[in-house]
């Protein structure tokens, strides 16, 4: 059973994934608007803007980005109440973000993307599974 002590913790822990969500949907939708970033994602195949097919592979990470949040809240208990199927959803898809992070050719991605999705994992982590 948890404590109030858990509940907060859990909490906190959600927060904190949802502010680094919020931040990187903010990235994104820069990415869309024409921001020169582009050798900082996306493995780093473009140095400046993105062209459109890496705008709308922005536009999908947006999406993706949001349900995640959405998976790891709803783990938390917190709205949107989704069934707890898409917090394990959420959790894999993060595991594969931070493997993908670390495994980039890209050396600045690896030194930016790479432990900002490795913070994500541990916190979504911690509140999945927390007891």
């Amino acid at each position: 059973m948890r404590t109030t002590e858990d509940v907060f913790m859990i909490q906190i822990a959600t927060l904190a994934y949802l502010i680094i969500i919020a931040g990187l949907i903010f990235f994104q939708f820069c990415l869309i608007a024409g921001a020169p970033w582009g050798r900082i994602t996306q493995g780093g195949q473009h140095e400046r803007t993105l062209p459109l097919t890496g705008r709308l592979a922005a536009a999908l990470s947006v999406l993706l980005l949001l349900c995640m949040g959405a998976g790891i809240a709803s783990a938390a208990g917190m709205t949107p109440f989704w069934p707890v199927w898409t917090a394990y959803a959420a959790l894999v898809v993060q595991v594969l973000s931070t493997i993908l992070n670390w495994i980039t050719p890209s050396r600045i991605e690896r030194l930016i993307w790479a432990p900002v999705t490795s913070v994500m994992l541990v916190l979504a982590s911690y509140v999945v599974f927390a007891k």
